[in-house]
């Protein structure tokens, strides 16, 4: 069984019917969805906030590629359009590929080019590492160390004192289609 962590992120339209399309997109597959935070825009701050969470996914046939692969549909069925002149600009939805475990449970190490694993900036990220704590409080970034940890030490502990948990938005694939605007 292929096991992955799935950060999706968005800052334009609505927001959270974006997650909550990636959501349901993933439905077949689905183990855990994070609560929903509303985090500042890393990387580059000329940008609306953005809305992010975390996605646990399994399936016995998917390698780190169909992962990859899934996730870029889902961005396109959201109608990401990516700026080569801002890699980190604004955008309808973001799914990145965090973590891979293959069917014996070991984590998938790749420098393949478009699909780096563990995600290289994913232990720099507050808005990954404390959704995925959502769902997996014992969780471990292969090669970084345990998700509490990691947010417990600088720079990420003050990063996350900038997430905003919104509990009053959820992403489950069931929950009704309601707008964040």
């Amino acid at each position: 069984m292929s096991r992955a962590v799935l950060s999706l992120g968005s800052n334009l339209g609505d927001r959270l019917a974006h997650l909550r399309g990636a959501a349901r997109g993933l439905r077949d597959v689905l183990l855990a969805t994070s609560g929903v935070y509303e985090t500042p825009p890393w990387g580059d701050a000329e940008q609306p906030a953005y809305l992010n969470a975390v996605l646990l996914v399994a399936d016995p046939a998917a390698g780190p590629r169909d992962w990859l692969d899934r996730a870029r549909r889902l961005e396109t069925a959201a109608g990401r359009r990516r700026d080569p002149d801002r890699r980190y600009g604004p955008r309808t939805l973001d799914v990145d590929v965090i973590a891979v475990w293959g069917p014996d449970g070991a984590p998938v190490i790749s420098d393949e080019g478009e699909l780096t694993l563990p995600h290289p900036r994913a232990g720099l990220r507050a808005f990954v590492l404390r959704p995925w704590l959502d769902v997996e409080p014992s969780g471990e970034l292969p090669g970084q160390g345990r998700l509490a940890d990691l947010l417990d030490r600088e720079p990420l502990a003050a990063q996350t004192r900038d997430l905003c948990p919104r509990p009053d938005l959820r992403i489950a694939p069931d929950m009704p289609i309601e707008s964040d605007r």
